[in-house]
């Protein structure tokens, strides 16, 4: 009997907790309630905010708990919390004293799990090298399934899930935080101030982040980036075998750049030549990283031809330097994923000539000083909004005094940005900053840039 079925069997007929109606956990409730289970589905929200949601999961069998008090009393056999809930917060311990268990959807999914789970965090290109992972293994003719933060629960799907297939998931710093699992193959990209609004500190982030490789076994691969000096230290935690990647350096086991421009791949004192960086369709060095970290992941499982011929094919993921339009001579580029000052910077890295920049969102109380000299060799003019204007002005404004312009909306700073656009120039939408303040997610934020842009005449 699998592991999945097995649990699944024992559920049948005990109380679980979901904390958190989110569009993740929606189908792991439906999962619970079809195994037997009794549900109790917990959100902040009110039934008026719920709406239709409320009204499909009470009819299908779901008891929901709503409101302020939402967490009050928990006396059931488990709890599922979602990511974005702390795992210490004061129901959670109370719960754990009383010997239940507080657990997560990705937790359980680990430990249910019959396949290979490759696992990718990191402050920057967790989701596109999450994304190039399952498309190498899926062109080496691996089935995968792709969940995490990148937008999908697993959990639902374990049933399917075989041996032979592979598991490929993104996960967040809210996901790592006091996880005690890790994966069979652990990437991380990189790790920069990032989500620090929500952790207690920046030691808390980065021990999250840790927390991929740290639980790791014998015969277990972590990949980490030896050009960042966190990751790099991350080797002391690991206990499985590491590959590194590096743009700057030889490696002596996993991924690097030869002079020559070619990434090579180093494994037991043989190195093998994967491809030109000139091949890769998506273009930046980040990216260069990110199909480094993915080749390190997958090498055994996937060819040098294939991974060759999926690095000139896949185009990106949306909303990650997107070109949007070419107008008026004029480029238009949506990086609504930059929510973070790193994530800007090497967006605005992507690109030979200075760009205008539409920056500024929700401020999650990270440094933006080191946004301030790069901008000042990449960006003719920034327009800026929301919360973290100020901030962000302050950073460019110690290094130079290109043209800054402030705007109260998203329409505003397009017009804005049109305005000022000339025959040749590029227009690049990287908030470094989250979008909380203006809009529910980076989607919904990127999908407006782009009906605006879209919008602009001819």
């Amino acid at each position: 009997m699998s592991k999945a079925r097995a649990f699944f069997e024992d559920i049948a007929g005990k109380t679980v907790a979901i904390c958190g109606i989110g569009n993740n956990n929606i189908p792991v409730i439906h999962q619970f309630l079809q195994a037997g289970a009794k549900v109790l589905a917990c959100d902040r929200r009110t039934e008026e905010e719920l709406g239709e949601t409320a009204d499909s999961l009470r009819q299908a069998g779901a008891v929901l708990r709503l409101g302020e008090r939402y967490l009050d009393e928990l006396d059931v056999d488990l709890i599922l919390r979602t990511p974005g809930m702390k795992p210490y917060l004061p129901p959670f311990l109370a719960a754990k004293e009383k010997g239940i268990r507080v657990t997560s959807e990705m937790e359980l999914f680990f430990e249910l799990c019959e396949a290979p789970i490759y696992a990718v965090t990191g402050s920057d290109g967790k989701t596109t090298t999450t994304t190039i992972v399952a498309g190498l293994l899926d062109a080496g003719g691996v089935r995968t399934f792709v969940g995490g933060n990148i937008g999908r629960a697993l959990l639902p799907y374990v049933h399917e899930i075989t041996a032979q297939d592979a598991a490929v998931v993104e996960l967040s710093s809210f996901q790592l935080t006091n996880m005690t699992q890790s994966p069979n193959v652990a990437v991380v990209t990189n790790v920069a101030p990032n989500h620090l609004d929500w952790h207690t500190d920046m030691q808390e982030y980065i021990e999250a982040k840790r927390n991929l490789v740290a639980y790791q076994q014998t015969g277990d691969r972590a990949v980490l980036n030896l050009d960042n000096p966190t990751t790099a230290d991350f080797v002391k935690s690991c206990n499985g075998s590491v590959w590194q990647f590096s743009r700057k350096q030889p490696v002596a086991h996993g991924c690097w750049l030869d002079e020559q421009g070619n990434i090579v791949l180093s494994d037991n004192g043989v190195n093998t030549p994967i491809m030109p960086v000139s091949d890769i369709r998506i273009p930046g060095v980040h990216n260069i990283e990110n199909y480094m970290a993915a080749i390190c992941a997958v090498w055994g499982r996937v060819s040098v031809e294939n991974i060759h011929l999926f690095a000139k094919a896949f185009g990106g993921v949306a909303h990650r330097c997107e070109l949007v339009r070419q107008r008026r001579g004029v480029r238009w580029y949506n990086d609504s994923i930059g929510s973070s000052p790193s994530r800007t910077i090497a967006g605005l890295k992507t690109f030979t000539q200075k760009v205008i920049l539409i920056a500024g969102g929700y401020d999650k109380h990270i440094p933006y000083d080191p946004l301030g000299p790069v901008a000042a060799d990449t960006v003719k003019a920034a327009v800026l909004m929301g919360a973290t204007a100020d901030a962000i002005e302050a950073a460019i404004r110690s290094n130079s005094d290109l043209p800054i312009y402030r705007v109260a909306d998203m329409a505003e700073a397009v017009s804005k940005a049109d305005e000022l656009a000339r025959d040749g120039d590029i227009v690049f939408m990287s908030p470094a900053s989250a979008s909380f303040d203006m809009y529910k997610n980076f989607e919904v934020r990127g999908n407006h840039f782009k009906e605006l842009v879209n919008a602009l005449t001819e």
